[in-house]
């Protein structure tokens, strides 16, 4: 456990944690995204998807112990970092702007991240952990309730919020910060963010106001 000790006490080693699990959990929620984008294809289309997904069995399984280490450790560094920046001046992941000060996004870094992370444990004692015959009547079930679709769309507007800053801040922590591509990286971060929260937010707006959703 030397490696972790010497991490932890390494401000760019804490950093470079957060941003190579950011980048994989990025990927990760673009994935899950183009996943149950069949959703918009409709029933038939997004139980299909369902049905190979589960087909995977003990990848399937790997792959969400590999992510959940991956969480646990995004997490976990997250904490010991916003912990850190307490008790000094603002410094870390949530960093400052060179220029242009901070964003919406950097500010509330810490909180949409606890936000999101209420919203992981309600999605997977709905989802994942809830026994089913139809992964298209649970979603309906669940997100065609108005509280429920409010609920989501206000954790995946966080969501955003933490993708628009946490994109271009990782980059940053990985060194690619040369001024000939700054502000690509962040724009593209910006934009990206955006993009996956848009999509992802649409799916429990369609289920609060289409009474066709998933039918």
């Amino acid at each position: 456990m030397g490696w972790l000790s010497r991490t932890i006490n390494s401000s760019i080693g804490r950093k470079t944690v957060m941003a190579v699990t950011g980048l994989l959990l990025s990927l990760f929620i673009i994935g899950h995204l183009l996943g149950n984008s069949n959703i918009f294809l409709g029933r038939a289309a997004f139980d299909s998807y369902a049905a190979h997904l589960h087909a995977l069995g003990g990848l399937l399984h790997l792959v969400e112990i590999v992510l959940l280490l991956v969480f646990v450790l995004h997490v976990g560094f997250g904490l010991y970092l916003f912990l850190d920046n307490l008790r000094a001046r603002p410094e870390g992941y949530a960093v400052t702007r060179s220029a242009g000060g901070r964003t919406p996004g950097s500010r509330t870094m810490p909180y949409t991240g606890l936000f999101i992370l209420v919203f992981l444990a309600d999605h997977l004692a709905r989802f994942h952990f809830t026994p089913h015959t139809s992964v298209s009547d649970l979603v309906r079930e669940n997100l065609t309730r108005p509280a429920i679709a409010v609920f989501y769309i206000a954790a995946l507007t966080a969501l955003t919020l933490h993708l628009s800053h946490g994109l271009w801040s990782l980059w940053q922590s990985l060194g690619f910060n040369h001024p000939k591509y700054e502000t690509f990286l962040d724009r593209g971060g910006l934009a990206l963010g955006i993009l996956i929260g848009a999509i992802l937010i649409m799916i429990p707006a369609l289920a609060l106001f289409w009474p066709g959703f998933l039918r």
